[in-house]
């Protein structure tokens, strides 16, 4: 069975940190683009990153440029979020999804997705 399963989500504070990981089994993540997603009820899903299979090529959108570094471990066969300095508009579930794709943050380019890890960034 092809599986992804997020992790590492939780309540932090604003300036926080967290570090999501995104796990595979069934599958190996070395061939696929993976990219993180996150969805708040009643707003689009906003792409937030990606990082190409081949290159180790990234992709931040602006409103986590320079918070988030996304970065991957084919050994283990996980893709990490690194999120810092978080803030109360970073509340969201945050989902990870592979692809076979260029890095870019289309949820129709990706196949395979979790089930969502919940961050929340509140005080």
């Amino acid at each position: 069975q092809l599986q992804l399963v997020e992790s590492g989500g939780g309540l932090v504070q604003p300036g926080g940190s967290l570090r999501l990981s995104c796990a595979a089994s069934g599958f190996t993540l070395d061939y696929y683009a993976i990219g993180w997603f996150r969805h708040v009820p009643g707003k689009v899903r906003e792409g937030v990153s990606c990082i190409s299979s081949s290159d180790g090529a990234t992709y931040y959108a602006d409103s986590v440029k320079g918070r988030f570094t996304i970065s991957r471990d084919n050994a283990k066969n996980t893709v990490y979020l690194q999120i810092n300095s978080l803030k109360p508009e970073d509340t969201a579930v945050y989902y990870c999804a592979a692809g076979f794709t260029t890095i870019v943050v289309v949820p129709t380019e990706y196949d395979y997705w979790g089930q969502g890890t919940q961050v929340t960034v509140s005080s």
